[in-house]
């Protein structure tokens, strides 16, 4: 086994005999010296793991020390030590980026916990992470089989959700076969509580979905607030991708978080509508006949999301304006963010950004993309560093120093497909990957989740002989003509429109400033 290998720096080693004897004991393999100079040149000479590093020493002090350690080895840990209390000193430090702040006397556990936090600390955390999820897997199993109604798939999918970015940085491969078996079974699970109760909810009372959000959860808010308040929908937002945005605004907002359930299908042309609408699809194509664009019609099928949403709001009484903005380029996006205080003049501004959804086509499209968002976690990561830089952040910033509360949510997610079924269509079936409505479907009534008659779940109907075909789990739909190039180019990618918790069970968030 390698030694770890430690560089103290101290004027008064001397004094720290005990410790040394104490470290040495413990296997690390200890290197002195009295000065940041000798430091300095110790590290150029010799490779470390860590160094520890006295504030007060002869020569360049500990923190002109610690800034040059940083500028020439910015990986390696640095953990001060120092006599003073000082409140500028340790900003300093921190503000160097160092791994740890001791003050003396330190005694030889603190220093050993030092070293296991900044050597192991890593390796520490993911077996305790891979032994505590372990406990968890056979309970959750027990869950997954007494779940019984909306509420229970909600629970489960939002443990699924904690435990995948909880293991996202271990290395046990093993834990994540096992959470990914999970979530198969959750799944498959889900996809039979849907097809047997999905149709019933429009019955016997719907539970909140994309049609029924706005008006209960969003709106009671809003009609009274005394400021601006900004609806933001962030075009194919999945839950697990709201999780690794929502770090980067802890330091700004308090959240209420939540889910919704989106209807099917879980595509734009539907659930988006449906939430602006507040309505249905069929009654939005019955009541609302020149705002409803049919699968088969050319051009934007949410081309009429703000007349919409003006429908809805005027059904509620709401009398005053809003602003409506959709974001598709990032030039539009950054100019919205130069006018800011013009949105502050209404009372209510919807903002829809599209580039999470842009980012999901793009990768179906593009092989560099395909490439870097091969697995869940890539995607996460991809959708994260697009936040991070991108104007919406900078627009979240804005709103939060000036106060505002913020309603954010989404239409629907996704889910990374694998399986190819056999679907064969006329000309006018459409054309998405997760759901097929047309006349003169043919398929394998096992592999799919069927509707003969859509009206059952309120969406319209093309012509009088159409019916709604979904696929679940990871499976896509495919046509036997050019089936292998086809198969090919979708499989392992990210689709929406069928049954799964990743593409209908969605996140709705409401953002009240810290300030």
């Amino acid at each position: 086994m390698i030694q770890p290998k430690i560089l103290w720096a101290d004027d008064e080693m001397e004094h720290l005999k005990a410790h040394l004897m104490f470290l040495e004991g413990k296997g690390y393999n200890v290197t002195t010296v009295t000065s940041g100079n000798d430091a300095l040149d110790t590290l150029e000479e010799e490779a470390f793991d860590i160094v520890f590093l006295d504030e007060n020493m002869p020569g360049i002090s500990g923190l002109e020390t610690l800034e040059r350690v940083k500028r020439n080895f910015p990986e390696l840990p640095v953990v001060m030590i120092t006599k003073s209390e000082e409140e500028f000193i340790m900003e300093d430090a921190i503000g160097a980026k160092i791994s740890d702040y001791l003050i003396k006397p330190v005694n030889p556990n603190q220093i050993l916990l030092s070293l296991r936090k900044n050597l192991d600390g890593k390796k520490l955390v993911s077996q305790k992470t891979s032994t505590n999820y372990m406990q968890k897997f056979r309970e959750m199993g027990m869950e997954l089989a007494d779940c019984r109604d909306l509420e229970d798939f909600h629970k489960f999918y939002d443990k699924l959700v904690y435990w995948e970015l909880e293991l996202e940085d271990v290395e046990d491969e093993n834990m994540k076969g096992f959470l990914d078996s999970q979530k198969k079974e959750a799944n498959v699970e889900y996809a039979k509580f849907i097809k047997k109760n999905y149709k019933d909810w429009f019955e016997d009372g719907t539970p909140l979905m994309s049609h029924t959000l706005f008006k209960e959860k969003f709106y009671p808010e809003i009609k009274n607030a005394d400021q601006t308040t900004f609806l933001i929908v962030i075009d194919n937002l999945r839950f697990d991708q709201w999780k690794v945005m929502r770090k980067h605004l802890s330091d700004l907002f308090h959240f209420d978080e939540s889910m919704y359930t989106s209807i099917l299908p879980t595509a734009t042309q539907y659930a988006r509508n449906a939430f602006f609408a507040g309505l249905m699809p069929n009654d939005i194509a019955k009541h609302h006949k020149d705002l409803w664009i049919d699968e088969n019609e050319k051009g934007s099928k949410n081309a009429n999301e703000k007349e919409l949403f003006a429908t809805q709001l005027k059904r509620l009484g709401y009398g005053k304006d809003f602003g409506y903005n959709k974001i598709t380029t990032l030039d539009y996006a950054k100019g919205l963010n130069d006018k800011f205080k013009n949105l502050l003049q209404k009372p209510l501004q919807v903002l829809v950004y599209n580039f999470v959804d842009m980012l999901s086509h793009a990768r179906t499209d593009m092989e560099v993309i395909k490439e870097l968002a091969e697995e869940e976690s890539a995607y996460r990561s991809i959708t994260e560093s697009w936040f991070v830089h991108s104007p919406l952040l900078e627009m979240m910033k804005k709103i939060a120093a000036n106060g505002n509360k913020i309603m954010l949510t989404t239409d629907h997610g996704t889910m990374r497909v694998q399986n190819p079924v056999r679907v064969v269509g006329d000309r006018e079936t459409s054309t998405n990957l997760r759901y097929k409505t047309g006349k003169s479907l043919t398929y394998n009534s096992k592999e799919v989740s069927e509707l003969q008659n859509p009206n059952d779940i309120h969406l319209p109907k093309s012509n009088v002989s159409s019916s709604f075909i979904f696929a679940a789990d990871e499976d896509y739909l495919v046509y036997p003509n050019n089936y292998n190039h086809f198969v090919k180019m979708y499989k392992n990618t990210f689709q929406h429109g069928g049954i799964s918790m990743e593409e209908m069970f969605i996140p709705y968030v409401t953002l009240v400033p810290k300030t």
